[in-house]
């Protein structure tokens, strides 16, 4: 049995993209239902008529054409049967974009560069906007694109928890928080399944962080399985209905994830009812037997040892399956199930009547998702003095300072790598928007080298740029890494590495402290996939942005929300620690590790969860964001609404004079139990667009699991009965009413 391991050569990107109809621009979280032109039909899964299509087909099949289907044929696609009409499975790598990957194998070439896809903001920019429908608009292009690219399975949302800030994937995830992810993977999936193509909801379960990751064995309790790492998965699959599924690379409770039996038989297809593909990470299966016996049904790879001709038959999956076989030790029932599920997803896609649509990229509808994403997605987290936003007429020169402010991004990141035709840098959308009645100035004030230091020359440029400006905008922050090459010399977001700590690199604290000094009106703009250390300047700054890695239309969205034609409304979905020894991965439990195994020791108490419960105040608090208006909180009430459910009712109100979105928060604490809660979880929210001097009334309902705790004594979800406290507000820690209910 060869060794297959992940193919690291990212190719150099390219895409395809389609246009959102009119119907998804009015759809609801939930996405309209789809047309009957313009559009593939969605099949119902497990009808009759066509389960029995799918058994005729597989009584057809000789065992060699059905261990064909379930291994690898390219680097991105699986075998198919042509005599019998069945395609090969084309996928899609990465969650942002529609990948290079031409043909069936990986091209690297520059000759496609105007075949180019959207490059949308990333999964943990999507999750700040707190916004599901905007996860709906987002999931629809990505399937659009994929429909003209002529994917079957767009390989994301990426949505593990987001348990320690130095995971190098964590720009590709969404959030420290089960509830946020589920309500923002729903849309998204229903989105991009409107069009037909399969969501690969990924990676499942506790890849949490990069370094080891093929040989760290996960320890964590049921109970942080349950509450922490399971639901956004779980709502993925029966709320969402994702078509597939890929396994991690790491190992739980001692059995690789793609091939780990209560992971995915037990869980996954039995207690949730998981009709569709596990498809295996690209590498990630180990063992022929356990792989068969315990739900893996796709294994994919790439074989770099044998390239340009790799024998996919001598995958786990492959040769060895029809030995197994033939010699009785496996039955082949068990390779007809895994046919089976394929089957199924190909028929409810229309790839067995070549019923798809072609599909559209690179549209202007698009990329104008992608700038609405990247507008509410951006986070202001701090704004004294009312520095922002910045007035054209008053505001004569802008000193624009850092690396990050003219660079690309799309092709960053390992699997996360887009190639678009264009993308807009925050230096050029501040051109764009206000080049001609601004006088811009640039100054690059540090370069982007592992291990580069303070260089006081392209300091002292920078220094002397500001002083000469009304304001300074700094962008710094994380970077990606442009190629495989260059990854492990300066990438911090991306595939494969993992961040050795939280300090700004490239000796970006010396640059801001000697910009402020020269000037102090000073806004810092960051880009990366999450917190990083500020402690050495941020009570000198009064403007803070975090603007993650925004997509193509980035910089346009950033300039506007900077000059006030946008008023920002994006949330964390994660909490900003002061420092890395305040982290509860840290603190608590272990990172990275021993080499060998991880043990969660912080178990259900991740992010603010911690932080509320164990009263460590972060530098910005989890669902913190500020806006350009103001908004106020009257008139709660929390009442029964039938058996274990409650609906909280609230008004909020535009007092400022500007219209904008507020993020309504609704928390729940239960006051005596049994066992250990947290302070405060998350339960419902509601984003709310208010004109100045407008009001709303928001009424949620909370169901039974909106109380219940997951108890390891009888290994099931409990709700004991008290008085439970809801808490809603602006941020986890900007709580501006509180009641209380006894259920």
């Amino acid at each position: 049995m060869i060794r297959l391991r992940k193919c690291a050569v990212w190719a150099t990107l390219l895409a395809i993209s389609g246009a959102v109809s009119a119907q998804q621009n009015v759809a609801q979280q939930n996405g309209p239902a789809p047309s009957a032109e313009g559009r593939r039909t969605i099949h119902v899964q497990g009808t009759d008529a066509t389960e029995a299509k799918i058994g005729q087909l597989i009584k057809e099949m000789t065992l060699e054409e059905k261990v064909n289907m379930i291994h690898a044929s390219s680097s991105f696609t699986s075998g198919g049967v042509p005599r019998l009409g069945i395609p090969e499975l084309v996928t899609s790598d990465g969650p942002h974009g529609v990948r290079l990957e031409h043909g069936r194998g990986w091209d690297d070439s520059q000759v496609h560069v105007f075949d180019s896809a959207t490059y949308f903001p990333v999964g943990v920019c999507l999750a700040a906007t707190w916004n599901p429908h905007l996860g709906f608009l987002q999931g629809s292009a990505l399937g659009a694109e994929s429909n003209a690219r002529g994917k079957d399975v767009q390989l994301g949302p990426g949505i593990n928890i987001i348990r320690t800030p130095l995971n190098g994937r964590n720009f590709e995830y969404m959030s420290e928080d089960p509830y946020l992810i589920s309500r923002m993977v729903v849309g998204e999936i229903k989105g991009m399944q409107s069009q037909g193509i399969s969501a690969c909801v990924k990676h499942y379960l506790a890849n949490n962080q990069e370094i080891n990751r093929s040989h760290i064995d996960v320890e964590m309790s049921e109970r942080a399985l349950r509450e922490i790492y399971l639901p956004g998965f779980k709502a993925a699959i029966t709320e969402g209905g994702a078509n597939t599924i890929m396994g991690a690379y790491n190992k739980f409770r001692g059995q690789f994830c793609t091939e780990n039996a209560y992971l995915i038989d037990t869980i996954l297809k039995k207690e949730w009812g998981f009709k569709g593909i596990v498809i295996s990470d690209w590498g990630a299966v180990h063992n022929t037997m356990e792989a068969l016996e315990n739900g893996t049904d796709l294994e994919m790879g790439t074989d770099l040892d044998m390239l340009p001709n790799p024998d996919y038959h001598k995958f786990f999956m492959g040769d060895t399956v029809l030995t197994l076989v033939r010699n009785g030790v496996v039955s082949q029932e068990l390779v007809d199930d895994k046919v089976r599920r394929i089957l199924r997803i190909m028929f409810k896609t229309r790839m067995m009547d070549h019923g798809r649509q072609k599909g559209s990229f690179d549209t202007r509808e698009h990329q104008e998702v992608a700038r609405k994403v990247a507008e509410e997605g951006i986070v202001l987290l701090k704004n004294d003095t009312h520095i922002l936003p910045l007035d054209a007429h008053t505001v004569h020169t802008v000193a624009v300072i850092g690396a990050n402010a003219g660079r690309l991004n799309a092709q960053g990141g390992g699997s996360s790598q887009v190639r678009s035709l264009y993308e807009i840098t925050p230096l050029q959308g501040l051109k764009n928007l206000v080049g001609a009645q601004v006088k811009l100035t640039y100054a690059q004030g540090y370069t982007i080298a592992r291990g580069a230091q303070a260089d006081p020359a392209l300091i002292a440029q920078a220094a002397e740029a500001a002083a000469h400006a009304d304001v300074a905008i700094i962008v710094g922050g994380w970077t990606h890494g442009y190629d495989y090459a260059i990854w492990k010399d300066n990438a911090y977001d991306a595939e494969d590495v993992d961040k050795p700590n939280m300090d700004m690199p490239f000796g970006q604290d010396e640059l801001i402290r000697a910009v402020v000094k020269a000037n102090p009106r000073t806004v810092v703009v960051l880009m990366g996939g999450g917190p990083i250390d500020m402690t050495r300047w941020e009570t000198t700054v009064p403007g803070i942005l975090q603007a993650w890695y925004p997509g193509l239309e980035g910089g346009t969205a950033l300039a506007k929300i900077l000059f006030g034609e946008v008023n920002p409304s994006g949330k964390l979905p994660m909490s900003f620690p002061r420092k890395l020894e305040d982290v509860p991965a840290q603190k608590l439990g272990e990172y990275p590790g021993d080499g060998t195994t991880v043990r969660y020791n912080d178990g259900i108490y991740v992010g603010y969860r911690y932080y509320d419960t164990y009263k460590v105040a972060p530098l910005f608090p989890f669902g913190h964001g500020l806006s350009y208006t103001t908004f106020g909180y009257s008139d709660l009430s929390v009442v029964p609404a039938g058996k274990d459910q409650v609906t909280v009712r609230f008004t909020v109100r535009n007092t400022g004079k500007r219209a904008g979105s507020e993020v309504a928060q609704v928390y729940v604490h239960e006051e005596k139990c049994s066992v250990d809660r947290p302070e405060k979880e998350l339960k419902s929210f509601e984003k709310v667009y208010l004109e100045p001097g407008a009001s709303k009334v928001v009424t949620l309902t909370l169901n039974k699991d909106a109380f219940q705790y997951y108890s390891e004594a009888k290994h099931k979800w409990v709700l004991e009965p008290g008085r439970f406290d809801f808490l809603v507000g602006s941020s986890s820690r900007d709580i501006r009413l509180q009641g209380n209910l006894g259920l």
